[in-house]
């Protein structure tokens, strides 16, 4: 199931808070039905968020930091990107630049538990 995040923030924390509420709702609907291990696989997945703010990106992560899950551009001199963009990771350290996934300042773009949405 893809989740529609329809909000719109003034800044990154917020925005990325929203953004993981809607992956987390994604997960739990595709969990269900909920047993006792799906609902223990929920709650893991629920703590399991990591936020690393560097210079040009913020790096959200999961499994406690074990696994990337995207990046968002946390600047305003990017010259391909605006600030906000929503980036799929290309490896652990990298986001793919290609094309943004959404904005998560903007609002109105679509997400999945498993990352932001191929294009």
């Amino acid at each position: 199931m893809t989740i529609r995040v329809m909000k719109q923030f003034d800044n990154i924390e917020d925005g990325i808070q929203n953004m993981i509420a809607a992956a987390i709702h994604d997960y739990g609907q595709w969990m269900k039905p909920k047993t006792e291990v799906r609902v223990k696989m929920n709650e893991e997945f629920a703590e399991g968020w990591v936020i690393k703010n560097g210079p040009k990106y913020t790096k959200i992560l999961q499994k406690n930091g074990g696994q990337v899950w995207g990046f968002v551009v946390n600047t305003d001199t990017d010259k391909k990107f605006k600030k906000g963009d929503l980036l799929k990771a290309a490896g652990f350290n990298a986001p793919a630049r290609n094309a943004a996934r959404g904005n998560v300042l903007e609002g109105n773009f679509q997400i999945r538990w498993t990352g932001p949405e191929y294009l």
